[in-house]
């Protein structure tokens, strides 16, 4: 997949509405990452679309799966209850270049507390396992779990 661009949009689209070209690019896409064909001219002709269609489309179409799988984890944690624990926590995913989409924290009860993050990981700095080491040396982390993940 390509970087963005600034003047690029994404929309959500349902596929009842797209033209067969596209929806046929995909199909191209799809038999090719599983090894379904050899090559994209044999590809193109099972599924009657010109080579210059797939090639008009192919950087310009995901499944949504994709797009959203490769860019999101979602971490658990069990901490101490301490002041500032949450905060400190916090600053190094930002500083690792993560952007926090979500957080849920439960109450703590008998000096724990359960937090839960899902991050949009597609501008971080490191990779996903050494965030991770570097989340577990922390003295107030007893537990660091990855629940989810495209990576």
């Amino acid at each position: 997949m390509q970087s963005m661009k600034e003047d690029e949009q994404f929309y959500l689209v349902r596929s009842d509405v797209l033209p067969e070209s596209i929806k046929k690019t995909m199909e191209v896409k799809q038999l090719i990452e599983r090894g379904k064909v050899k090559t994209i001219h044999e590809a193109t002709q099972k599924v009657n679309l010109s080579r210059s269609a797939y090639y008009k489309y192919k950087d310009a179409v995901f499944p949504f799966q994709a797009m959203v799988k490769e860019k999101i984890i979602t971490l658990f944690f069990h901490l101490e209850d301490r002041t500032g624990t949450l905060s400190k926590l916090l600053r190094i995913v930002a500083a690792a270049g993560c952007n926090i989409l979500t957080i849920h924290q439960t109450i703590p009860v008998q000096g724990k507390a359960n937090v839960t993050l899902s991050l949009d990981i597609s501008q971080i700095d490191e990779k996903v396992d050494q965030l991770i080491h570097q989340l577990k040396q922390l003295e107030f982390v007893e537990q660091v779990t990855l629940l989810s993940s495209g990576v």
